[in-house]
């Protein structure tokens, strides 16, 4: 009798202690993109071709409907390329917008650094060049993708930015890390765009300052949509968002600037920045956003 209580007390412990198992997340090298799978699931890729501005994360798929929340070459401003990093006004440069005789942010060395287990990690290498002129910027990016539950997918994003030389970033709008929404998600057809102290739409957040952002709509019955959040390290955190109800954010200092007219950073000077993309279901409330903040802002 003892034997058969002592068995089945091992076997109750065991039940307790196994967690559910942890997504698998694994990816692909094909050319200028790799895809990204979670549990056998196409989730993104990150793109980094030749004839691109920059190298950008699309589609960004979310994980009740499994199309994409962000949007890519979107009828209103189509130089938005769906998750992205980039810059205009440059040293007379052009890191964001159409035209890559403008300026282009070149990837040199993406590779797959992790996949198979619960996290996979992407770095890369990325050199600012325009015809005629020296590379102001070269900038390294560690990517790490996780899938917290069914319903989250994360993307960490820890982008090193070096001055090469002197360099002088004029006022502008189009600055750093950024998202385009899909369109049915913006607020101009019904979604919700709302800041970490509860302002929503374009009016009550543009330029507002705040740690993360969160935009959201409704799919059929369910409800997904894309958070960012800034990491309290960062240079000028919490920075001042530039938000669209379209379905557009993006927490952006360069249009603020102390002085009113311009960013200047030394020869050498390097900027560290992260961000968390939290592809989510639910509204904020639900997904737990704010929780999950707390959470993000004490990760060294």
């Amino acid at each position: 009798m003892k034997k058969l209580w002592f068995a089945t007390l091992t076997v109750a412990c065991l039940m307790i202690v196994i967690p559910l198992s942890a997504a698998k997340i694994t990816a692909v090298k094909t050319g200028s993109k790799i895809n990204v799978t979670i549990d056998n699931k196409y989730f993104t890729s990150y793109i980094f071709s030749d004839d691109e501005k920059y190298p950008f994360f699309y589609p960004v798929n979310g994980p009740v409907s499994g199309g994409s929340v962000t949007s890519m070459r979107n009828g209103e401003y189509p130089h938005h390329s769906s998750l992205f990093f980039g810059c205009d006004l440059v040293n007379g440069g052009n890191y964001w917008q159409e035209g890559l005789e403008r300026g282009r942010i070149i990837s040199v060395n993406a590779e797959i650094k992790k996949q198979g287990g619960d996290t996979l990690i992407i770095t890369d290498e990325c050199i600012w060049s325009r015809p005629g002129a020296i590379s102001p910027v070269k900038d390294t990016r560690i990517i790490t993708i996780t899938a917290p539950s069914p319903t989250v997918s994360q993307i960490d994003f820890e982008i090193t930015i070096e001055m090469l030389i002197d360099v002088t970033i004029k006022k502008t709008n189009h600055s750093l890390f950024s998202v385009r929404m899909a369109a049915d998600l913006s607020v101009k057809n019904g979604g919700t765009m709302i800041n970490a102290e509860g302002l929503i739409s374009e009016k009550a957040t543009f330029g507002k300052n705040s740690p993360w952002m969160d935009f959201y709509g409704k799919r059929g019955d369910a409800t997904e949509g894309l958070a960012i959040f800034q990491h309290p390290s960062n240079p000028w955190f919490p920075s001042a968002w530039f938000t669209r109800d379209y379905g557009f954010m993006s927490p952006t200092p360069m249009y603020w600037p102390e002085n009113g007219t311009e960013t200047t950073l030394k020869k050498g000077t390097a900027l560290n920045l992260r961000y968390r993309v939290m592809v989510h279901a639910g509204d904020h409330n639900q997904a737990g956003i704010a929780e999950a903040f707390e959470k993000y802002k004490n990760e060294k």
